[in-house]
């Protein structure tokens, strides 16, 4: 589900698909709370101590982000920079 361009925490990038930097601050506020956590996990779970828990780890954070991404930011299509 995704937002109207005026509401949307994330715009559509405008090369390629996906999404860009927040736009407004519910999404800075979860794009800074996922790098920290981030921070954490390699900080606590390094890739030499548990390598499979880090990529867990890391791989589960990634998602939250990109169902946030999906849920508050406007819809992902390829994009070639005309529109």
């Amino acid at each position: 589900m995704s937002l109207p361009p005026d509401q949307a925490w994330f715009p559509a990038k405008r090369y390629g698909w996906g999404w860009g930097l927040p736009i407004r601050r519910g999404g800075w506020i979860v794009l800074v709370a996922y790098l920290l956590l981030l921070t954490g996990v390699a900080a606590f779970f390094g890739r030499e101590r548990n390598p499979s828990l880090f990529l867990a780890l890391v791989a589960m954070l990634s998602a939250g982000l990109l169902l946030v991404c999906w849920w508050k930011g406007e819809k992902p299509r390829w994009r070639w920079g005309r529109d």
